[in-house]
Parts: C-alpha cells; structure tokens; sequence
C-alpha cells in the first residue's frame, strides 16, 4: 500500500509543478482574465492537485 501512496504522491506533486507553471508563464492580464490573482497561482494549483 505504501508504494501507491507514493506513486500518488509523486503524481500530484507532478501535476502541482505543470499547473504551478503554466500559471507562472501567464501575464497578468491572462490571470486576471481567469480570475486569478498572480499571489493566489500556489493556492490554485494547490486545489488543482486536490490539497498536495
């Protein structure tokens, strides 16, 4: 069981970091387009990955 919560872990974190990313690449006005402020992008990609 232990090797699946790691295999889970290790994808979220991945899924974290592509969606953390993308969001770090768009301007502000994308964001704001999107309704995300630039300081909120590590709450949004957090929420993405279902609480890493």
């Amino acid at each position: 069981m232990a090797k699946m919560d790691l295999m889970n872990t290790l994808r979220n974190w991945r899924k974290y970091r592509e969606t953390y990313n993308e969001l770090t690449r768009l301007s502000n006005r994308e964001l704001a387009d999107l309704g995300i402020a630039r300081a909120d992008i590590h709450s949004v990609a957090k929420r993405a990955t279902a609480g890493f």
